[in-house]
C-alpha cells in the first residue's frame, strides 16, 4: 500500500479514529486531563488578566484570612496570595517546560542516535551517558546553584536540563534497539525505505507514549528540584515561584499560625500537577499498548 494512496490516507484516518475512540475511554487520561487543564488556565490565562499589584510587598493588611476581596488572604508580607499563586504556578510551569523540553530532546537524540547507528557511535554515546549518569546530582546542583550571582528562571531551567537527559537518553536508546529489530522494520528496509523515513515512519510513532511519558517525568523532577532548591534558598529569589511561596510560608512559620491558605495552595497545585501527569502517562500507555488494551 503506497504512502500517498487512498487507501493510506484511509488507513491512517481509520488508525486515528480508533484511537480518539480509545482516548474518550480511558479514565485515567481524562482525569489527568481535568487535572492538568485547570492548572494551565491558572498558570498562563489568569496571569493574562489578573493585575500583580497583588506581587508588591505592602499591598495590603498583613496575614487576613481569606474573603470575597482576597480568595486565599493576604501573608505576612502583605501580598494578595492568590495572585502570588497564579503568577508562581507560571513560573514553576515554565520551568519544567523548559527543563524537560530541552532535556528530552537531548536525550531523544542522543538516545535515537546511539541506538539506531550501533558500533562505535553507540560506544561513544552510551559511555558519555553512563558517566553523566554517575555523577552526582544535588550536591553539584546546589554548588552551582549557589555560585551563580544571578540566577534567573530559564537559567535555572537550562541547569536542571543538563542534568536530566541521561536517564531520557539511556531509556530511548533501549526502545530504538529494540524496535529496530523488528519485523516492520526490516521489512521496510527491504522494501528500500531510507533511514530517515524508518526513523520517522516506522519507529518514532511506536516510542510517541514513551516520549510523552519521560517529558512529563522530567517536568516533574525539574519542579520538584526547583522547590527543593527555594527552600534552602537557592532558587531564583527574583522570580515568585511555588517553591519561593513555599519557602516564606515556612520562613513566617505559617504552619504554627495554622495559615493553611498560605502554604496548602502551592502543595495542593504542585500535587495535582504530578498527578495529572501520571494520569496522562497511564492513559496513553492504554490508548498506545495493545497489550493493555487486549
Amino acid at each position: 500500500m503506497k504512502e500517498g494512496s487512498p487507501q493510506g490516507f484511509l488507513s491512517r484516518a481509520l488508525k486515528i479514529s480508533a484511537r480518539l475512540s480509545m482516548a474518550r475511554k480511558s479514565r485515567a487520561l481524562i482525569a489527568g486531563l481535568c487535572l492538568i487543564l485547570p492548572l494551565l488556565f491558572l498558570g498562563f490565562i489568569l496571569p493574562l488578566v489578573v493585575p500583580r499589584r497583588g506581587l508588591s510587598m505592602a499591598a495590603y493588611p498583613r496575614d487576613l484570612s481569606p474573603s470575597f476581596e482576597h480568595i486565599l488572604g493576604t501573608d505576612s508580607l502583605g501580598r494578595d496570595i492568590f495572585t502570588l499563586l497564579i503568577y508562581g504556578l507560571q513560573q514553576s510551569l515554565i520551568i519544567g517546560l523548559i527543563a524537560g523540553t530541552v532535556g528530552i530532546a537531548l536525550g531523544v537524540l542522543i538516545g535515537f542516535t546511539a541506538g539506531y547507528k550501533g558500533g562505535f557511535t553507540d560506544d561513544l554515546l552510551r559511555s558519555t551517558t553512563d558517566t553523566f549518569l554517575v555523577i552526582p546530582t544535588w550536591p553539584l546542583l546546589v554548588i552551582l546553584s549557589g555560585y551563580l550571582k544571578a540566577l534567573t528562571v530559564p537559567l535555572l531551567a537550562l541547569l536542571l536540563a543538563a542534568f536530566s537527559w541521561p536517564g531520557a537518553a539511556r531509556g530511548m536508546r533501549s526502545q530504538v534497539l529494540s524496535l529496530k529489530e523488528r519485523g516492520f522494520v526490516r521489512l521496510a528496509k527491504l522494501s528500500g525505505e531510507g533511514d530517515l523515513g524508518i526513523i520517522f515512519k516506522e519507529i518514532a510513532p511506536n516510542i510517541f507514549p514513551y516520549i510523552v511519558m519521560m517529558f512529563g517525568g522530567s517536568m516533574t523532577g525539574a519542579m520538584v528540584s526547583e522547590v527543593a532548591l527555594e527552600l534552602i534558598g537557592l532558587g531564583p529569589s527574583e522570580s515568585n515561584t511555588l517553591g519561593l511561596i513555599i519557602y516564606w510560608a515556612m520562613f513566617y512559620g505559617a504552619t504554627v499560625r495554622r495559615m493553611w491558605w498560605w502554604i496548602a495552595p502551592p502543595i495542593i497545585c504542585l500535587v495535582a500537577l504530578f498527578l495529572g501527569l501520571q494520569l496522562l502517562n497511564i492513559g496513553l500507555d492504554e490508548v498506545y499498548n495493545p497489550r493493555i488494551r487486549r
